[in-house]
């Protein structure tokens, strides 16, 4: 393969802010993906999912089609705010390119692309291939899920390009993830003339945190993070209002329920006399699972690893993605199909230079064996 002209490719994507919430520039890859499936003659769609985010788009090989073969699936957006691009554009050494996005996931997305640009004529005219890109993975696909879940209902298996892990391994399993608001209402006061007359949201989010750690449960994988925190006012006035984020990871889809009523009953009671705590789900994936029909999808993977030369091992991650949700739709699921990569979400994210051409073969590998 061209190496360079993928690598020019991967830099004019890794190279657009494209947080989540930065719309035009999600719109802007999702263009530039969309002209080169063009100019590979399949028909493309961008879908309007709403004004909060960027358009999603499908791409397919047969647009008529009412069931899919496979049902490729990556995401168009990154975590990173805008400017970041400016700070630390994509750049390379003589092993691996770095850059915002690079592996999470740009590079799966080109690898689909590459790995179809390739395909034999013979398994495109035999198979009906989709390809779903959506704007919004990364704060948990919100407003995507219901589109990927009804074109995954109408697919025999989904393979997710999310990065190949450090070592190479795919992805065979994920936790479930579940993201919620906490707000806290109190009431403000003058901390030194009358703060016996104020409600402290501060002090009952403080009791809370103590309370929603109690309900990690190390031994069955199962963790809770606040992880943001926004409140208060001036140090002199007794806190009326708090608002915090809480991140909650999970193997055991049966575990996450007695989390999440765990939580609202806590909620519920509240943590101070006088503040009134609201729990608000923003997010939700279950965890993915291998069923009896993942495993033979496993088995094929590793098949066409065989006839590549490629060894092909597994790994279970904390991480969710799309996977997880295709996943709970009792669909054949797989992840981490793209190029080898890490670092994700941080400043030294990374790509695997010889794994890019390595992964794009196994890929088209396993298509042609459906």
């Amino acid at each position: 393969m061209d190496l360079e002209k993928y690598i020019n490719e991967l830099q004019t994507l890794v190279n657009v802010d494209c947080g989540t919430q930065t719309v035009a520039g999600v719109a802007h890859i999702a263009a530039v993906m969309r002209d080169l499936w063009q100019q590979e003659g399949w028909q493309t769609e961008l879908v309007d999912l709403g004004s909060e985010v960027g358009p999603a788009l499908l791409v397919t090989n047969k647009p008529h089609a009412t069931q899919y073969d496979v049902l490729l699936v990556g995401h168009l957006d990154t975590v990173f705010p805008p400017g970041t691009v400016a700070e630390r554009p994509m750049s390379r050494d003589e092993h691996r390119l770095y850059g915002p996005g690079v592996s999470d996931m740009k590079s799966g997305l080109l690898n689909i692309l590459w790995a179809m640009r390739s395909l034999p004529a013979e398994h495109l005219a035999r198979l009906s291939i989709a390809v779903a890109m959506n704007p919004d993975e990364e704060t948990g696909s919100v407003h995507s899920s219901e589109w990927i879940a009804a074109l995954a209902k109408r697919a025999r298996c989904v393979l997710v390009c999310e990065a190949a892990r450090a070592d190479g391994s795919l992805v065979k399993a994920r936790k479930g993830v579940g993201g919620y608001q906490l707000t806290f209402d109190g009431v403000a006061s003058h901390a030194g003339n009358e703060p016996e007359k104020g409600r402290s949201a501060i002090t009952a989010f403080a009791n809370s945190v103590l309370a929603i750690n109690a309900l990690t449960d190390m031994t069955r994988g199962t963790t809770l993070n606040v992880g943001v925190v926004q409140g208060g006012s001036a140090a002199n006035v007794v806190a009326a209002k708090l608002r915090a984020e809480l991140d909650v990871r999970f193997w055991d889809n049966e575990e996450y329920d007695r989390v999440h009523q765990a939580l609202l009953s806590l909620c519920q009671q509240g943590f101070l006399e006088g503040v009134t705590t609201t729990l608000t789900r923003v997010s939700h994936k279950p965890a993915m699972a291998a069923n009896e029909e993942t495993q033979q999808l496993m088995a094929l993977v590793e098949r066409a690893g065989q006839e590549e030369g490629i060894a092909v091992t597994w790994q279970a991650v904390g991480g969710g993605s799309d996977a997880n949700l295709t996943a709970s739709l009792g669909i054949p699921t797989l992840d981490g199909l793209g190029p080898v990569g890490a670092g994700f979400h941080g400043v030294d994210e990374w790509l695997n230079i010889s794994s890019i051409e390595q992964r794009i073969r196994l890929l088209k590998r396993i298509i042609t064996m459906l």
